[in-house]
């Protein structure tokens, strides 16, 4: 691995942009591992003076999780406890952000503005300590000591977990990551003789086994969430009741009971195949019932990767049939409470939506469920993923893009006002058209010239694009309601102004994000792209460049002008009222 990044991080990308092997490696992570964008890498990297050790910060909505990187670019044998250290001083010093702000480096104080309102949504901390080579044993024990603290702590600040990456687990990883494009879990797992029973249930291959912890986080994708597709939920976190219990267990002294205290972990497969030596290979394997503690138990992987004496109970099943593999899923869940938002996909709501759609679009496809793929034979430019879709609703519906990006709030506090039953499948296909149309220009190529910060935001400025092209519509026709989404996109069809539209739209991001940075300025304030794109002054700044648009081109291109008036005109049964969602 070591010879692969160095061989890397001599490409053009890494050289011009990072002035040493050291902040290079932390971009090689970022970008290898968690395949962000060149301009998103150069982002996050805060590395430099007064970085107060953290190298790296990238923020991830999806997840809603802060990764907060320290990178240790190595070529010896071994890391000693200082970099670990580090992490424990980056984390006292978190609890007083302002504090902290006010004396590091530019960079870095843009990035604890994002880090500070992703806190308020309540977003959790990874910290990631990385390296290329291996941590002695003293540093082995300050991981715990550290681990544990986290484990203990009640803090009323935040969630925070540390994940540790040495040069073996890098290689699993990037591996893995390497395969993020066919993130099908086909693995080999060692149980241990005479703690697992092969039988027949139900006409199903069943391998029920006593399975070492320190084989569990040998599974592929428990990390980056792909061997958990078919559960209902997401990891929740080490503050969530259930999980931090977990975790005090397996750093404290009854590790060894945790096979008692613990329901156990389901997983299915398309095939099982018993080998050798206590072997098993598994196809497409995905943990339907076990997720929380995986996740946990890879948080602990520095206090159990050497145990050979704590164990879980772990079920295997081979169901190559998808419906019975769904049904399994939800049944295996409900022992447990799940947050509304998690169980959404069954909602009687979304189940007419995807019906409606489906029967409108025989080859489209809606997604209820967290990480399904797209089956092979459906068009992907009529499929539909039920979260995007609630983002989009916020957007285009209740005009707020601000808050688009969280999924807590739509799932949870707007669910009922932004999912109507009523909905036209032609609707959603328009919503999502626009989106494909916006996301295509969202590349490092930059094709329309978008300010590069918005291009760093991919994360929450797409949705203030997508409110930009109803906010267009709705002020072309002296409206200031919402527009129907299936009419704007057949008119923009119809009148070939698609490209025009966009472009437009592109212009009006810029002239929003320009003007108000200087206003903002302009009064001795600190402008911070982040905290602007979350507020509604954003909407409104995006607003009046709409608006002077539209009333100053008529002197600039009359043709132009007219062609957009006389193309974009819809009736008055073509708006609603817009969705309250504050």
């Amino acid at each position: 691995m070591i010879d692969k990044i160095q061989n890397d991080i001599k490409s053009t990308f890494f050289q011009q942009n990072f002035p040493n092997d050291g902040q290079r490696f932390v971009a090689w992570y970022l970008k290898n591992i968690y395949h962000l964008s060149d301009i998103l890498v150069k982002d996050s990297v805060t590395d430099g003076q007064k970085d107060k050790q953290i190298d790296a910060v990238y923020i991830d909505d999806d997840n809603e999780k802060i990764h907060i990187i320290q990178g240790k670019f190595y070529t010896g044998d071994s890391v000693n406890g200082e970099p670990v250290r580090e992490v424990i001083t980056v984390h006292s010093k978190l609890a007083d952000i302002k504090t902290l702000q006010q004396d590091c480096n530019a960079k870095l104080a843009a990035k604890l503005s994002e880090v500070s309102q992703a806190l308020e949504d309540n977003y959790s901390i990874s910290y990631e300590l990385i390296t290329t080579s291996k941590f002695t044993e003293d540093a082995q024990n300050d991981i715990v000591a550290f681990q544990k603290q986290l484990a203990d702590e009640d803090n009323p600040h935040f969630d925070a977990e540390l994940t540790v990456v040495d040069k073996d687990m890098l290689k699993i990883i990037f591996e893995r990551a390497a395969e993020s494009d066919n993130p099908t879990i086909n693995c080999e797992i060692q149980l241990t003789a005479g703690k697992y029973l092969v039988t027949n249930i139900a006409n199903s291959k069943v391998i029920i086994s006593a399975l070492p912890l320190k084989e569990c986080i040998k599974i592929p994708g428990i990390k980056e969430g792909t061997l958990f597709q078919k559960n209902v939920r997401q990891s929740l976190g080490i503050s969530n009741v259930v999980n931090k219990k977990i975790k005090q267990t397996l750093l404290g002294d009854k590790c060894n009971d945790f096979f008692f205290f613990h329901n156990g972990i389901t997983g299915i497969c398309k095939s099982i195949e018993v080998l050798e030596g206590d072997k098993i290979s598994l196809k497409e394997l995905s943990v339907v019932n076990g997720c929380q503690s995986l996740n946990t138990i890879l948080s602990c992987s520095e206090s159990i990767k050497n145990n050979d004496e704590t164990f879980v109970l772990f079920r295997f099943y081979e169901i190559p049939q998808r419906d019975r593999a769904d049904s399994i899923s939800i049944n295996t869940n409900t022992q447990s409470a799940v947050k509304a938002r998690d169980l959404r996909s069954n909602d009687k709501r979304v189940l007419r939506l995807k019906l409606a759609y489906e029967n409108k679009y025989p080859n489209g496809y809606f997604a209820t469920k967290r990480g399904e793929q797209i089956p092979a034979d459906k068009d992907k430019n009529y499929a539909v993923d039920l979260s995007n879709l609630g983002k989009y609703l916020m957007a285009w519906y209740s005009q707020r893009p601000n808050i688009s990006y969280g999924e807590k709030k739509i799932f949870d506090v707007y669910f009922n006002t932004l999912f109507k039953p009523d909905f036209l499948p032609e609707d959603i296909f328009a919503m999502e058209f626009w989106m494909q149309k916006i996301q295509a220009i969202w590349t490092d190529e930059n094709p329309l010239g978008l300010n590069p910060t918005y291009l760093t935001m991919k994360a929450y400025a797409p949705y203030h694009f997508l409110y930009a092209v109803s906010a267009l519509f709705a002020r072309e026709n002296g409206h200031s309601d919402v527009p129907s989404p299936s009419k704007c996109y057949e008119l923009a069809i119809k009148n070939n102004l698609v490209d025009t539209i966009i472009g437009i739209c592109a212009n009006c991001m810029n002239t929003a994000f320009d003007s108000d940075k200087a206003t903002i300025e302009g009064n001795g304030d600190v402008f911070i792209p982040q905290n602007w794109i979350k507020n509604k002054r954003s909407i409104n700044a995006v607003q009046a460049a709409i608006t002077n648009y539209v009333n100053f081109l008529p002197t600039m291109n009359k043709q132009m002008a007219d062609s957009l008036k006389n193309g974009t005109k819809l009736e008055l049964v073509d708006f609603s009222y817009r969705l309250q969602a504050d």
